[in-house]
């Protein structure tokens, strides 16, 4: 197997055609979950020792965001289901195992920060239970890596992120957002259920970037670095689909020199290409740099980006007619697309911008 050769592009026919559907059905349609997986978007993080890619920031960045100019919720399950193989090379290697042993192309969902539910210690592992929200992709999940808060009798532990097989896991239908309907980001509960000490490993280490045996480079990226870069690049995809939506109806409206769509055209076009370079430079950072400036650094970028991309998509909404409303057309779902994920908490500017200032500030 080459691990080293780039991921194939996943088929534009079976991410835009199945976008509306996706919206309205809550989930993607399984052609588009197949598509994903031959692409390699699962294995992209995996270990080399795995069959995975070992990739690198700058490439999932530009492959998610072009499937997002077909259809944001694929590219945010894609990139997640990316990200999340990242996570679980910190389990020990039996529990890679358990994951990879028979193929690098794992969909693996995620619920890890806040941490909830509950482990209680067991002579062989953990018994674990409880209740997680918004576990993106969760539908389509062979896997899922669940955060839990210390377990009570093992102080010093820290909080725990556990493997477990998507059958063990009961989904509950709660995502109705107004975006992002197609990621299927609902809850999950589990029952007690018994998992082994191998698949398990410390919440901080994930978070902090923790260099450790069969680890590479890819994986030692704190959270927070490499992170936001993945979650804002469905919101450049969708705002670039959004500004072609936008200019093909309102060739009209461009035409006389007096035209204020002219100004919205440009203005807006504008923040869409700045936004796609602040984060390129964004995920080069994080696939070259450490400490805690590069993580603050990109922190505020990214935030700073998917506030300018929902400016952008919102004057573009504003300014086009009735036809922008059209509740099956692309403008508008790319409008609440952009704008769910803005709302995400790990892009919010309040946050980045305090961690920015402390660490400028030597605080």
């Amino acid at each position: 197997m080459n691990t080293t050769a780039p991921v194939a592009p996943a088929s534009s026919w079976s991410v835009r055609d199945h976008a509306a559907e996706a919206d309205e059905s809550r989930r993607l349609h399984p052609e588009t979950v197949s598509a994903l997986t031959e692409a390699g978007f699962p294995r992209h993080f995996v270990p080399a020792a795995w069959g995975g890619h070992e990739g690198t920031f700058t490439e999932l960045l530009l492959r998610t965001a072009e499937l997002a100019e077909q259809c944001a919720s694929t590219a945010w399950c894609a990139g997640l289901w990316a990200a999340h193989g990242r996570f679980a090379a910190y389990l020990p290697p039996e529990g890679r195992r358990d994951l990879w042993g028979t193929s690098p192309d794992v969909r693996i969902s995620a619920a890890v920060v806040p941490p909830s539910g509950a482990a209680v210690p067991t002579p062989d592992g953990w018994l674990l239970q409880g209740e997680w929200r918004c576990v993106s992709g969760v539908t389509d999940a062979d896997w899922l890596l669940l955060a839990v808060p210390e377990p009570e009798g093992e102080p010093g532990t820290g909080p725990l992120v556990l493997a477990v097989p998507a059958e063990a896991v009961t989904v509950l239908d709660t995502w109705n957002s107004t975006g992002l309907r197609g990621t299927g980001s609902h809850s999950v509960t589990v029952a007690p259920l018994e998992v082994p000490r191998h698949r398990a490993f410390p919440l901080t280490e994930m978070l902090r970037g923790t260099p450790g045996p069969g680890r590479a480079r890819c994986h030692t990226v704190p959270a927070h670095l490499g992170g936001p870069v993945i979650l804002a690049a469905p919101a450049l995809g969708a705002a670039r689909l959004a500004l072609r939506a936008w200019t093909a109806r309102a060739a009209e409206r461009l035409e006389g020199p007096g035209s204020s769509a002219r100004e919205v055209l440009a203005r807006s076009s504008a923040e869409i290409d700045a936004a796609g370079l602040l984060l390129e430079r964004a995920a080069h950072r994080a696939d070259t740099e450490q400490g805690a400036l590069a993580v603050a650094e990109n922190r505020r970028d990214v935030a700073f980006v998917v506030d300018l991309l929902a400016a952008a998509v919102e004057r573009l909404f504003r300014s086009g007619g009735a036809q922008a409303h059209d509740a099956v057309g692309e403008l508008q779902r790319c409008w609440r697309d952009v704008h769910t994920a803005a709302a995400h908490g790990a892009l919010r500017l309040e946050a980045a911008a305090h961690e920015y200032a402390e660490t400028v500030l030597g605080r």
